[in-house]
Order: structure tokens, then sequence, then C-alpha cells
């Protein structure tokens, strides 16, 4: 069966392409390699032109060609999604070009890179944490960059994060009834997260676990974490007394109240 000739012209100029790449990256001529690697990169042959990349740079070190081939090599690897290296090369580059026309655009990257490695919320916030302080950081150096408006909407997401992971930790006290953990880390959540989309739940989550602490208590300890568990429901009545979650405080509130008026008209012996 013949091939159409079409066919066979792709399948020529393919296998020569192939055996072109083969010989410049055997050889030592850096010149051909640098050439080579670059066309690689134009066209987006990406994990080709890293191999030629890697050979390149120690050799081009401060050397005026070093300043384009060490961009393109950590873009070659933010391409590729292999952050970890795409960060710390942006990295190296802004420190090693800081004059550099694409000294900010790198900035940037080198911060995304380290968002694109935050984790979910459920898992160690390590690499969120690092995230969250390369934004900021580009954010402070260049308050008039076009990336600032994407800067800060990645800084958000990573704070929600952060804010997620801290919230759900408190819930699971209350989930697996250690109420006084419960209430110390809402405690918590509502001081150092004033403005969070969660702050309702907090608010409302330490009310639970107040009156559940209270009536699950030892009966000597029983009215006095009552009357605390009334002050967690008018804090969170004073900010969400419009919420969807309202009913079912009153609810528990109204419970607190006839629990607890037995208790204070109690004769004194």
């Amino acid at each position: 069966m013949r091939l159409p000739l079409f066919i066979l012209l792709c399948l020529t100029v393919l296998l020569s392409s192939c055996s072109q790449y083969q010989q410049v990256l055997r050889k030592d001529d850096m010149g051909k390699k640098y050439a080579f690697a670059d066309s690689l990169y134009r066209i987006g042959k990406y994990r080709k032109g890293l191999k030629l990349m890697e050979q390149l740079v120690p050799a081009y070190r401060g050397k005026p060609q070093g300043e384009k081939l060490m961009f393109i090599y950590a873009n070659t690897y933010y391409n590729l999604e292999d952050y970890y290296l795409s960060g710390y090369q942006f990295e190296r580059f802004t420190q090693a070009y800081p004059q550099s026309d694409s000294v900010e655009i790198a900035a940037f990257k080198s911060a995304k890179s380290f968002y694109q490695l935050s984790p979910r919320y459920s898992l160690d916030q390590k690499d969120t944490d690092k995230g969250l302080e390369k934004l900021q950081e580009f954010i402070n150096q260049y308050p008039n960059s076009d990336k600032r408006t994407e800067a800060n909407t990645l800084v958000a997401e990573l704070r929600n994060k952060l804010e997620k992971k801290e919230y759900e930790v408190a819930k699971q006290y209350l989930r697996v009834e250690d109420y006084k953990a419960a209430i110390g880390a809402f405690d918590n959540f509502i001081t150092d997260n004033p403005g969070s989309i969660y702050r309702k739940d907090a608010f409302y989550g330490r009310f639970v676990a107040a009156y559940k602490l209270a009536i699950n208590s030892i009966p000597v300890l029983v009215q006095e974490r009552l009357r605390e568990a009334k002050v967690y429901y008018n804090n969170f009545m004073k900010y969400y007394k419009d919420s969807d979650l309202a009913p079912e405080a009153l609810e528990n509130y109204q419970d607190i109240e006839s629990r607890i008026e037995p208790l204070e008209t109690e004769p004194t012996i």
C-alpha cells in the first residue's frame, strides 16, 4: 500500500527535525544549542527545549544572552506546570537581573507559581502561606502593575482557603463534642478574621458549642454555663438577627431559658 505524498513529506520533515535535534543536543556548539532552544521555545516544544536549556544555563550565566535565556528557562518550567521550579527560577531571575524589562512579569510569575502550589484547604497550608507572602511582596513592590488586580484576587482566594481551614478545624471540635475546644477555636477565628465569609457561622458555632457544653455539664456547672451560652447568643443576634441561622439559634435560646429559670428561682439554703 502506497502512502500519500503529503504523509511522506510530513514523515520526512519529522524525521529530519528529530535527527537535527539529536545532533545539536550531543554537540558542544553552544551557539547552535541556544538558537535551537529558542526556536523550540517559540513553537511550544517545551520539553525538548528544556533539555537544551539545562546545558546552556551554566554556560551563559553572567553573559549578555543569559538574561533572555534565564527568563525563558523559568517560563518553560511554568508552561510545563512544574511550579516548584518555575517559582524558584523566576525568583533567581529577579535577583540576577533587577534592572531587566522582564523583572516585573518574572516577579509576578514567581508569586503565581507559589499560588499554584497551594493545596486544597484540608491539607497542610505551608505552600499557601508562601504564596500569600510572595503575592503580597509583588503587590507592595509593584503597586501600579497591570497585574495588581489579578494578584489581589489570588491573595483573596488564598486567604479564604486559610480561613476555611481554620473554620473547619473549629467545626470539627464541635462535631466530636469537644465543646470547650470548639468555643476557643471559634473565638480565635472571630478575632483573627473580622471580614471572613465564615464569620456568621463562627458566631453561631460558638453559641451552639456553649449551649451544648452547658446542657451536658455536671449539675453544679450548668447554671453558670447556661448564662455564658446566653451571652454568646446575644453576640450572635447582635450581628445576625436577620440571618438564616437566627430561627435555629432562637430555639436553642428558648431551651436555655426553660432550663435556667428553675435554677435561678430555686430557694437558697
